[in-house]
């Protein structure tokens, strides 16, 4: 006996029921795509500004200059990158660059870091005299002040356990561990290792 099919009938694939529309459904499979892509956007930049949160706060930072106690080393409007791991693991020496802590907190110029010169370390005696500063008796090679900068004296000063003592290349025109005295480590922010503004300027310290 032959099957047939009545002319009526139509396969369940072909039958559409009454108020189905197929192009709402694509406007929502397109309205959840647009959803998508917007989140996936949102989760990058929020990622990024993360990255750039802990980055800023643990590992490097930008400061700007805005004194010109470290010319000729550092001029008024320079910007430098700050590393802050680099005495977690190493220690400070002289001759580092350093950001701290100003001492007393923020002057009335709202500037509240400060960045100076190591120039004595823990356990070592420092004084100014004729016009040069001494370290344990011997006078300090200071190779990066200019020729005829000389340093007011001061009193012979013992630096503490975990203080350094620090110093402008400006001399004249610093304000420095000769006022606040030696500089706690826990106060030093990082090195600053790098001027990065100007472009004329860019290059390590």
């Amino acid at each position: 006996m032959t099957e047939t099919t009545d002319p009526g009938e139509h396969p369940p694939s072909s039958v559409t029921m009454p108020g189905d529309d197929p192009a709402p459904a694509a406007e929502r499979r397109g309205m959840s795509h647009s959803t998508r892509s917007a989140v996936e956007w949102v989760a990058v930049i929020v990622g990024a500004l993360v990255v750039a949160l802990v980055v800023k706060t643990f590992l490097i930072q930008a400061f700007y200059i805005p004194s010109e106690s470290m010319v000729p080393s550092l001029e008024i409007g320079d910007r430098v990158l700050v590393n802050k791991l680099s005495y977690r693991t190493g220690d400070v020496d002289r001759g580092d660059i350093v950001v701290f802590a100003r001492p007393g907190g923020p002057g009335s110029d709202g500037i509240k870091d400060l960045i100076k010169r190591v120039v004595a370390l823990e356990g070592e005696t420092v004084e100014g005299r004729d016009g040069r500063v001494w370290v344990d008796g011997e006078a300090l090679a200071e190779t990066y002040l200019e020729p005829d900068v000389t340093t007011t004296p001061f009193e012979p000063y013992t630096v503490p356990d975990d203080h350094v003592w620090v110093m402008g290349d400006n001399r004249g025109a610093s304000d420095d561990s000769r006022r606040f005295k030696a500089v706690p480590l826990d106060d030093v922010v990082g090195r600053a290792f790098v001027v990065i503004w100007p472009l004329s300027a860019f290059g390590l310290l």
